[in-house]
């Protein structure tokens, strides 16, 4: 009776670690939450580099390679250049600049 019940149960299990690992519309799949983590740290450090921007004003999300920037700048030069920053890391697709001048 044991045997009967484990296999459906095993089965079940697999399928939902399967499921879990794909992605879909509004998520990630691991491998690529793991990516857009790795590009949030590259911009983070390139942010950091840059003379001229206060990167802890500036906020850094990833989602499937778009990047999006938020927080305050000083003017719209800083704004600008925290951008092109931003878009010239390996593995950007597109950066959605929300940053604002104060």
């Amino acid at each position: 009776m044991t045997a009967f019940l484990i296999r459906p149960i095993l089965a079940v299990a697999l399928l939902a670690a399967i499921a879990g690992c794909s992605a879909g519309r509004s998520t990630e799949s691991t491998g690529e939450y793991v990516d857009s983590a790795s590009i949030t740290s590259k911009v983070k450090v390139a942010v950091l580099a840059e003379p001229g921007l206060k990167s802890f004003q500036i906020g850094v999300e990833t989602f499937k390679d778009v990047v999006q920037l938020s927080g305050f700048v000083d003017n719209a030069a800083a704004k600008t250049r925290a951008g092109d920053v931003a878009a010239n890391v390996p593995g950007v697709r597109s950066v959605r600049n929300d940053l604002v001048v104060k």
